[in-house]
């Protein structure tokens, strides 16, 4: 199995508290999801997440295959960590890892996935063709989400690498 890794940074300007706020609101999600994925939370979920929690998903990944994904909140340290893991759905591991850092510009969001594909080597061609290139693109939204959503006068740093 071969595992990928996907790290993401962006400053926003808030404190921790506001971060975690809103990343800590599963219902948030939807949000920060590109539109064409159709990403509904099928499962009911608490406003604050929390150790132990499994939450549903639909979504349509391109050209517009529905899938379903279950994920568990497997760690909760707030309001600087938690950690999301795939129970059942599309990758064969999905771990998940979001870290909030105050700085003098405010807040730091990491997010740190591990990833590995099923399939063997048509999985490592799907993820050389398609899926490393559609990973960074909804992390692109989000990062623009997010920066619309919480402007500032000044720039904000993000960068990805894959």
């Amino acid at each position: 199995m071969h595992i990928y890794q996907l790290r993401t940074t962006q400053t926003l300007p808030i404190d921790i508290d506001t971060a975690w706020a809103f990343f800590s609101d599963p219902r948030n999600l939807r949000k920060i999801t590109p539109p064409d994925m159709d990403f509904v939370v099928k499962s009911p979920v608490p406003s604050r997440i929390h150790t132990g929690l499994f939450i549903s998903y639909q979504l349509r990944v391109p050209p517009g295959f529905p899938l379903r994904w279950w994920t568990e909140i497997k760690h909760v340290e707030a309001p600087c960590r938690f950690v999301d893991e795939q129970r059942a759905g599309p990758y064969r591991l999905w771990y998940h890892e979001h870290r909030f850092t105050a700085t003098d510009e405010g807040v730091e969001i990491e997010d740190i996935v591990h990833y590995a594909l099923p399939f063997g080597v048509l999985g490592r061609l799907a993820h050389w063709i398609f899926v490393r290139r559609q990973l960074r693109q909804i992390f692109r939204f989000r990062r623009q989400v997010l920066a619309n959503h919480f402007p500032s006068e000044h720039t904000i740093l993000a960068t990805a690498t894959a």
